[in-house]
């Protein structure tokens, strides 16, 4: 019986799928297999399908299986970084004179891949809400490939109906691909929705320690797993084994990781509401946010990001930054340790000038498990 098949609960899933025993020594965690090359049986004869460790390594495997079986996809595939993932996804997708519509919030890096990296061999993109369907079918046009979507959304948590888009990009002969790093698929499954493909930054909630760079790619169609997995052999840009582990490792205490940084976001963001120097809370678990009631449907519980912005403008917003101490002034998320960061002038400064340019007064904040009580105080003293 395949680990997937172990239990339908995800906590079990997480912490079982792809972590067979060792045959050797039964030992209960999959070694690290820190080897680049394979003894063959014979010329040709692979032994457990193994030869070169860009091609496939134990310990990759064991993730990659693990993750399929969290997102109840058909193929996943571990990346050396969430940009790598998103490199090889679009490279295996696209061709020269295709075009793929882009969420007008999405992280800064994926907006710099687009612009300035995929544009420069002929991909074409145009931006649009992906909150509104009907914005998106607006922009869709017969070239378009792929409708790209982040929910919630890096860094206005702007919510995205996928099973809408899902529909809309099926009848227009696209792939949705869905960026679920915020959500994890312990709070989001994103391909029982209808989408095609999932990415993950392995580095931020599945990963959990910030100790760790990775990427990931999750799909529903086999044939298209073994695309991607040949583009991945063939560009290189996989997983090490110990990275491979230590997100394997994270990936044990994920639910009970994201239901503390829940909590833990819904009370700072309910504070924040109240605050007097505050002027707008971005969090999708507030009754007031415009995407709440669809967040509430396709998610279990609403994630550790919560954003908001405050009077004085962009200085005012950088002092917040700089005075806070229990939240640590640094890019990255979705670590055990809250991190608090300026995304104009940090995660998002390739927008500037665009149309996914962010506010100048916004703070993001990436709640952490600290006690709840140290981290409001925290943010308290910091706003003044």
């Amino acid at each position: 019986m395949s680990d997937r098949h172990i239990s339908q609960h995800f906590e079990t899933v997480a912490i079982h799928a792809g972590n067979t025993a060792d045959p050797l020594t039964g030992a209960v965690v999959p070694p690290i297999y820190q080897v680049s090359t394979y003894k063959q049986d014979g010329v040709g004869g692979l032994r457990g399908g193994y030869e070169y460790s860009r091609s496939a390594n134990p310990t990759r495997t064991a993730l990659e299986e693990n993750l399929a079986a969290l997102e109840g996809g058909r193929r996943g595939l571990a990346f050396a970084s969430g940009l790598a993932a998103e490199d090889c996804l679009l490279r295996t997708l696209l061709s020269p004179g295709d075009h793929v519509v882009i969420p007008n919030d999405a992280y800064g890096g994926t907006f710099r891949l687009f612009a300035k990296v995929v544009s420069r061999w002929g991909v074409e993109w145009s931006v649009a809400d992906t909150s509104d369907p009907a914005a998106v079918r607006a922009a869709i046009t017969p070239k378009t490939k792929a409708v790209w979507v982040e929910t919630p959304s890096n860094p206005l948590l702007g919510i995205t109906d996928i099973a809408a888009l899902s529909q809309i990009a099926r009848e227009a002969g696209a792939k949705l691909v869905v960026d679920n790093t915020f959500a994890s698929p312990y709070l989001q499954q994103p391909l029982a929705l209808g989408a095609d493909i999932v990415v993950h930054s392995l580095t931020k909630y599945m990963g959990g320690h910030s100790d760790v760079v990775g990427g990931a790619l999750v799909v529903a169609d086999q044939e298209l797993g073994e695309e991607l997995a040949y583009h991945q052999n063939a560009m290189g840009a996989v997983a090490g084994p110990m990275d491979a582990w230590l997100v394997l490792r994270g990936i044990k205490t994920l639910a009970v990781r994201m239901d503390r940084h829940s909590e833990n976001a819904t009370q700072v963001a309910e504070m924040l509401t109240r605050h007097a120097r505050v002027t707008r809370v971005l969090y999708p678990g507030l009754a007031e946010h415009p995407g709440h009631e669809i967040a509430a449907k396709q998610m279990k519980a609403f994630g550790g990001m919560v954003s908001f912005q405050v009077e004085g403008g962009e200085e005012a917003a950088v002092e917040v930054c700089n005075r806070a101490k229990v939240f640590t002034l640094g890019e990255s998320l979705g670590g055990v340790e809250s991190l608090i960061e300026h995304p104009g002038r940090m995660t998002h400064a390739s927008v500037a000038g665009s149309l996914l340019e962010v506010p100048a007064d916004l703070v993001r904040l990436s709640v952490g498990i600290e006690n709840i009580d140290d981290l409001l105080q925290d943010l308290k003293q910091a706003l003044g």
